[in-house]
């Protein structure tokens, strides 16, 4: 590596811990430097020598660090990304981006006028199940597509103690929740919808945000995409439903980084971002005769580390982002709607 980029990060939490330091930290290009920690200090039994900060402004006061990542509360994200920047911080911030398209190009205004960059956590384009779908329809296989959907089944019955996600705040709720990771997904690999219409519900008692949503994407060539996710499905049902003119492939989500990742699983580990044997997508073809032909698509391999390794590409090379200004605007208009 040329360079490695000094990183700060905001929170030690959950998503800190599991999807943040352990990428920063194996990657030769960054380097763990700095850690916003209010309360607990607990980086540092993990990461010896990183520096805990106390409070937001005396990290993004700290001169030698290059890179914030903004992995705080979704109604935090506007504020803090434009102050990193104003620093003179490129920003690493997590999903939804912002809560309006209107914020997001403010901020990306404000990136280029600084000179820095502004990269939305995007893992899910490195999920297991995301890079098998990309390789099965740019094999062509199943010839034109005209029907896709796309599902994030939970059963959570009680309100969750996350109140940033439970209470009515910019950009809470499931549809901010994982929307984004749904509409990444298919605009990624499908593009910009030509119209859109969604439907959101309120299922379980007492819930002050949505709990459901349904969001229909149309394309040209007839191609109609369908993206929901619940927080009440007991019997959650296959992730992801593909249809074309030859043939449709059926594959449920499976990707194991989180649960590997949960459960304190190096990196470097034979086994991390292998998806068990059992878990191959089905593919069936129609033949010349009419007959159906069942196989089954080994999975590709899950790898969030592809994220920071673009980034930092993008950092130094000037390579472009593959989650790209454009995309995130477009999401947004979506979910704001």
């Amino acid at each position: 590596m040329e360079k490695a980029i000094v990183t700060g990060l905001l929170a030690f939490g959950m998503s800190g811990k599991v999807f943040h330091a352990p990428f920063i930290d194996a990657h030769p290009g960054f380097k763990f430097h700095a850690v916003l920690e209010r309360n607990q200090k607990n980086a540092a039994q993990e990461y010896p020598g990183v520096k805990s900060y106390d409070s937001f402004d005396e990290l993004i006061a700290d001169p030698i660090i290059e890179l914030v990542i903004v992995n705080t509360p979704n109604f935090t994200h506007v504020d803090y990304t434009r102050k990193c920047l104003q620093a003179g911080k490129h920003v690493l911030v997590e999903k939804p981006f912002t809560p309006t398209s209107a914020e997001a190009k403010e901020l990306f205004d404000l990136a280029r006028s600084v000179g820095k960059k502004i990269f939305i956590y995007h893992n899910r384009r490195w999920d297991s199940d995301c890079t098998s779908i990309q390789k099965v329809v740019e094999s062509g296989q199943l010839g034109q597509i005209n029907e896709v959907h796309y599902r994030y089944d939970r059963y959570r019955k009680a309100i969750g103690p996350k109140t940033f996600k439970e209470e009515p705040n910019p950009a809470s709720g499931l549809l901010y929740d994982l929307g984004p990771h749904l509409l990444d997904q298919a605009i990624s690999l499908f593009g910009k919808p030509i119209s859109f219409y969604k439907v959101l519900g309120k299922h379980r008692e007492n819930t002050k945000v949505d709990d459901y949503f349904m969001i229909h994407l149309a394309y040209p060539n007839d191609l109609n995409i369908f993206l929901t996710s619940s927080l009440l499905v007991a019997d959650p049902q296959k992730a992801f439903v593909l249809h074309g003119s030859a043939g449709s492939f059926v594959k449920g989500r499976s990707d194991v980084q989180e649960e590997q990742l949960l459960k304190g699983m190096k990196l470097n580990n034979p086994v991390y971002g292998i998806e068990p044997v059992e878990s191959k997508g089905r593919l069936t073809i129609i033949d010349d005769q009419g007959n159906p032909q069942v196989s089954y698509v080994d999975s590709e391999d899950g790898n969030y580390i592809g994220l920071f390794e673009a980034v930092y590409q993008a950092i130094v090379n000037d390579v472009p982002y593959p989650v790209t200004e454009d995309q995130i605007i477009t999401q947004l208009e979506i979910l704001e709607a």
